[in-house]
């Protein structure tokens, strides 16, 4: 199927406008003209070393299912938005030698299920638990949302301050956390500074959050929108597991639905 056929076959077809406005109506003739500048995916919750569910299976689906789609229309990179493993750190190289096999450069968050310290997540992953990189004039931030214990935490302040300072002349900023700043969803946390700060940056394009495995479309606070993969692993959650794509056009709108994992559904134009 090719791209024109997946834009007229989603099941669920959504346009976000700027400011937070959505709207039913979406001309497709004009997305497919717009040239794809940047593409990405993202995908959380994987859980590997969860009892009772094929973890192993999973973590194998989800690779060969984005380096398919990456030998179709490649992708600049792949962020893994936390909840790798389940509880138990010794599972980190399998997850990791799994992991290791797609085909792009990938980044990782860490996740409430994530149970190591700081230091420890830097000797695995070779970055530390709060992370920024650039493609070109975008910039993504990569934020922990939680600890060595597993607690929900707001994301930090300080560090993500900094951090949109230095990149405040950047066209578009990216951010990554594994659970939701603003209690929109029911395992969310309530984190009101954070609005504070982001009010200040009109560059913010979007947040992406893992967590909520049942989640998997956009929400709205304060004109940001929060987008959700729902998950690729796990026990519970949507009956599909699958990832997000995220293509930034020419004119720096947004297209981007959720594979679950093989048809595209829950498209929105940001």
């Amino acid at each position: 199927m090719n791209r024109k056929e997946f834009l007229y076959s989603a099941a669920s077809l959504t346009v976000l406008l700027t400011g937070g406005k959505v709207s039913k109506a979406i001309d497709v003739e004009t997305l497919l003209a717009q040239k794809i500048k940047l593409r990405f995916v993202v995908a959380s919750d994987g859980h590997y070393g969860e009892k009772n569910t094929p973890y192993e299976e999973y973590f194998k689906t989800l690779v060969n299912n984005v380096n398919h789609e990456h030998q179709r229309v490649p992708f600049q990179c792949c962020i893994i938005n936390g909840d790798i493993v389940h509880d138990d750190k010794h599972f980190y190289p399998a997850a990791k030698a799994a992991l290791d096999r797609l085909e792009m450069k990938y980044y990782v968050s860490q996740g409430n299920h994530d149970h190591v310290s700081p230091q420890e997540w830097k000797s695995i992953w070779a970055i530390p638990v709060n992370y920024y990189f650039k493609i070109k004039r975008n910039t993504f931030l990569i934020a922990t949302t939680s600890n060595e214990a597993g607690t929900y935490l707001c994301p930090d302040l300080a560090w993500l301050e900094a951090q949109l300072k230095k990149h405040h002349r950047q066209e578009n900023v990216f951010i990554f956390l594994h659970i939701n700043p603003g209690k929109l969803t029911k395992y969310g946390v309530e984190c009101p500074q954070l609005f504070e700060l982001l009010a200040k940056y009109k560059n913010v394009k979007a947040i992406f959050n893992g967590h909520d495995h049942d989640e998997e479309g956009v929400k709205i606070k304060q004109d940001i929108p929060f987008l959700f993969d729902a998950h690729f692993g796990g026990s519970w959650g949507t009956s599909y597991r699958g990832y997000r794509v995220v293509e930034l056009t020419e004119d720096n709108s947004i297209i981007t639905y959720v594979m679950n994992p093989l048809e595209k559904i829950n498209e929105a134009k940001l």
